[in-house]
């Protein structure tokens, strides 16, 4: 066990809609019982992408005693099991995450993406 920094969820604030899902990289997160959960802390890598698109604010980051980033382990894991995918959509032009890449953001409490192409739009309005 190291401190480092590892998702948190609010099982208080957090609905189950599994949006979060799919934004880890490294599948970490599935939903359980009707909320989201950390299934192992060695494949959370902490870099919070889940963070932005949760609706509830359930997510945050916490610095804590946990099982150390595996890069293996992660590896195994996606491995052995089908990923659920869930595509987004930018918010602003509607082109699927399956044709260009998307960037999660948060605008007055919305979780949100914008496609590349739109960011410029997005930055400077």
């Amino acid at each position: 066990m190291v401190a480092r920094t590892i998702v948190k969820i609010d099982e208080e604030l957090c609905d189950g809609c599994g949006v979060c899902i799919s934004p880890c990289a490294e599948g970490a997160l599935v939903l359980e019982n009707g909320k989201a959960k950390v299934i192992r802390e060695e494949l959370c890598d902490g870099a919070g992408v889940c963070l932005a698109v949760c609706p509830t604010g359930a997510l945050s980051l916490e610095v804590r005693e946990a099982a150390e980033f595996s890069e293996i382990a992660v590896e195994k894991h996606l491995a052995s099991q089908p990923r659920t995918y869930i595509p987004q959509n930018c918010s602003l032009c509607g082109t699927s995450e399956d044709d260009s890449c998307l960037i999660a953001y948060k605008h007055k409490g919305q979780s949100q993406w914008c496609c590349t192409r739109c960011l410029p739009r997005l930055i400077h309005g």
